[in-house]
């Protein structure tokens, strides 16, 4: 007797093609236990029109299913679910009766609560997000990226897969990065000065780890990126808070005792200030004077299409005390999670041998596919897609602002991808952010950035990224109205 056809069905929301959906159907079923070897499965014709669907759509899900062992054919009997498919754990799961370790204690550590608000999975469901850091999949490059996948799984490259790197990274990519990203900031390195990361944000960990103990100190921004002030009160380093003005950090307001500056200069996160080159010198000097290191994120320096950007402090480092981590998050995709960190050989040394300690290098492939992206042009074809894109919306989104009357806290003299704003009358945006949604309009609200103890409830961010130009302005009307 055939497992009953009912057993079956689609996910309409389900990701891939009917035929991958069907085998994924099957194979988890087999992996959890519930078709067991010698059940025999629908037939083809009968699942097929239980789903709706074409039979060979079915029969050739059943021919792949065959080839990797998961299920049988039996002549003119049908199909059965292989005697050497993968079997479930046969031993029960055990579960303690009573659960009396008090973990408040027991842990070393504890990460903050979650923040006051959440950004959305489903943004692409809203109709005007504003939401920060989500890439516009009508900008992004498919059917190139697609192609440069395809010839990183190609014979030639198949290794870039199946290898072990061990602590090193992928040559091509490295020496893109090399060759043609850092120096259009003015930075000169060599493959041992370049690391590849899971992103900035694995890279400001590995830096905060080689950094900071117990007995430094460190500065940040404030307010500032709330993962980078997580990152750094896990080190348990005396943390101290520099408050920005409309020109980023002001050096001049950093302790006598610092051991470690973290800074966003090209575009401070969140406020978009970008640091003078007077003041990036002036920083540079003391860093020299007091004897300490700066972490320089230059996160969104390819989205500068008001004006070029003004050197990275790394460009002018000349005692080998900056830092610099750069993301390719912002300007291919934030899933890829690949980013880079520079600096002097004897620190990306040792920042190589912590990676290879947590995850030992990111995955080959992507790598490699990353690198023949960048390699072929297309990079620099999105890059200049996407700023003609964002500038059309930023025109879009300060010409909506001043319409309808909101009050703008701080925009990037640069470009960028976001505008940082305040609610006006004192208004807790965080409340703000719950009413729109129901409205179809996401902003993000400014509470995760600052200290807990701030009184900066009336803070937003609006950012342009992911949202169509000729939806702005309706989204901004909205958003007044609602103030």
């Amino acid at each position: 007797m055939a497992l009953p056809v009912e057993t079956f069905f689609l996910d309409p929301t389900a990701q891939g093609t009917l035929k991958a959906q069907i085998q994924q159907m099957i194979a988890e079923g087999i992996l959890s236990g519930r078709f067991r070897p010698g059940e025999k499965l629908p037939s083809s014709r009968k699942l097929a029109n239980h789903l709706k669907i074409s039979r060979i759509t079915v029969t050739l899900a059943y021919t792949d299913l065959v080839a990797d062992d998961y299920i049988t054919s039996r002549g003119r009997s049908g199909y059965f679910v292989s005697q050497n498919a993968p079997q479930p754990p046969s031993f029960p799961t055990l579960r303690p009766q009573n659960d009396s370790v008090d973990w408040n204690r027991v842990l070393s550590s504890q990460t903050p609560d979650e923040m006051p608000f959440e950004k959305p999975l489903d943004w692409q469901n809203y109709r005007y997000p504003f939401i920060y850091g989500q890439a516009d999949p009508d900008l992004f490059d498919r059917a190139n990226w697609r192609l440069c996948s395809l010839q990183a799984l190609g014979k030639r490259d198949f290794a870039a897969l199946t290898s072990d790197y061990v602590d090193q990274d992928d040559p091509k990519l490295v020496e893109f990065i090399a060759r043609h990203i850092l120096p259009r900031r003015g930075i000169k390195a060599h493959a041992d000065e370049i690391l590849v990361t899971m992103g900035a944000q694995n890279a400001l960990w590995l830096a905060a780890q080689l950094l900071l103990t117990q007995r430094r100190n460190a500065a940040i921004e404030e307010p500032c990126y709330p993962g980078l002030r997580d990152i750094l009160e896990q080190t348990r380093c005396n943390l101290h808070h520099i408050e920005v003005d409309e020109d980023g950090l002001p050096p001049a307001d950093l302790p006598a005792d610092i051991d470690v500056v973290f800074c966003t200069p090209s575009h401070q996160c969140p406020t978009t200030a970008s640091m003078p080159l007077a003041r990036r010198k002036v920083l540079l000097n003391q860093a020299t004077q007091q004897d300490f290191i700066i972490v320089e994120d230059d996160y969104e320096f390819e989205m500068s299409f008001l004006e070029a950007p003004s050197p990275a402090l790394k460009s002018l480092d000349q005692d080998g005390r900056v830092v610099y981590i750069g993301s390719f998050s912002k300007s291919l995709a934030p899933g890829l999670r690949l980013g880079y960190m520079v600096g002097p050989a004897p620190f990306i040394r040792e920042a190589r041998k912590l990676r290879a300690s947590v995850l030992r290098h990111p995955p080959g492939q992507i790598q490699r596919t990353a690198a023949y992206f960048l390699s072929l042009g297309h990079y620099d074809a999105l890059v200049k897609r996407m700023s003609k894109a964002f500038h059309a919306r930023r025109n879009t989104l300060e010409a909506a602002i001043d319409r309808y009357g909101l009050t703008v806290a701080g925009r990037g003299a640069y470009g960028g991808s976001s505008i940082w704003m305040r609610a006006d009358g004192r208004r807790n945006t965080v409340e703000l952010a719950r009413e729109l949604k129901t409205k179809g309009v996401l902003i993000e609200p400014g509470a995760p950035f600052f200290l807990p103890d701030k009184d900066r409830i009336c803070h937003y961010r609006l950012a342009y990224s992911s949202i169509p130009e000729n939806r702005i302005a309706e989204g901004i009307r909205i958003l007044a109205e609602t103030i």
